[in-house]
């Protein structure tokens, strides 16, 4: 694959292209974040990552949750063809599945609605404007799909936060970055499903940088919020 490279993420060796978004710590806390939750859990949950890229969440979830079980997905043939490179490459082709479509619509042929233990995603989260502007500097080297989050930078993590509802289990587990600055709006975005517990947040140099939030579940209110 021309300009491919290679990177370690949460102990995974990533094989990386330069038409792909390259992982940054920011979405290691993500990674971590998820594994600390699905880690404990006695069953076999399954775990969509959405907006997959290089598969590397996905593929650092499989590596260090034995039991999970997982469904990647992205837009681009070039996203898919590099996650599924990956997976394959890791021997997880057990484990992982890697579709491609427009958010869950790649899942149409699957039966996970309802039926998601966790979404885990790092979506598209910087405006358009801005990427034509001061962030032009990030389009020299990846592409702008994996950056343009369109007129607000939030267009993706709207539908995100909309129609995971549709596919987590009651208690279900919502975890995504998001841009620095966007903690209200994300926040926001939640409230307006109603559908959502209170949101906590992962921090990087003491920014909020990640979302940790469950779809409500029957019983006492705030039961089980990882704080």
């Amino acid at each position: 694959m021309p300009g491919a490279s290679s990177r370690r993420f949460l102990g995974v060796e990533l094989a990386l292209a330069s038409n792909v978004l390259v992982p940054r710590r920011e979405t290691e806390l993500l990674g971590s974040s998820a594994i600390a939750i699905i880690g404990p859990m006695t069953r076999a949950p399954v775990v969509v990552d959405m907006c997959c890229g290089s598969g590397n969440l996905a593929l650092a979830i499989a590596r260090h949750c034995p039991r999970a079980r997982l469904w990647a997905a992205d837009l681009t043939d070039e996203t898919v063809a590099l996650a599924q490179a990956n997976v394959a490459r890791l021997s997880l082709a057990d484990r992982i599945v890697v579709r491609q479509g427009d958010l869950f619509a790649a899942f149409d042929r699957d039966d996970l609605t309802g039926a998601v233990e966790m979404v885990v995603c790092n979506p598209p989260y910087i405006s358009s404007s801005r990427l034509d502007g001061k962030s032009a500097h990030l389009l020299d080297n990846e592409p702008r799909e994996a950056f343009d989050g369109g007129p607000y930078g939030i267009s993706i993590l709207q539908r995100l936060v909309r129609d995971a509802v549709g596919f987590l289990k009651p208690g279900g587990w919502l975890l995504c970055e998001f841009g620095e600055g966007q903690e209200r709006q994300v926040t926001a975005l939640l409230s307006r499903t109603r559908a959502y517990e209170e949101p906590s947040f992962g921090f990087i140099s003491g920014k909020p940088r990640v979302m940790i939030t469950r779809i409500r579940a029957a019983g006492p209110a705030g039961a089980g919020v990882h704080k």
